[in-house]
């Protein structure tokens, strides 16, 4: 795939080739978060932010771009 190609994508078929490439990387034992990641998940905690799961995330990103 090369960036031309992208760039002729709409905004669903971007969205769901994101979600694919995620998925695949979610699923490889080879790929670690950096050490950073850690700090902002204590921070987090501290703060006591909240998160909402990927179905909610993903169905409030495909909202905002209809």
């Amino acid at each position: 795939m090369t960036s031309l190609s992208i760039k002729n994508m709409s905004i669903e078929q971007k969205l769901s080739t994101m979600e694919l490439i995620w998925d695949d990387l979610c699923h490889n034992d080879q790929v670690s978060s950096p050490d950073w990641h850690l700090d902002v998940l204590k921070t987090r905690e501290k703060n006591k932010e909240t998160s909402i799961n990927w179905s909610t995330a993903k169905q409030q990103i495909i909202s905002k771009t209809r």
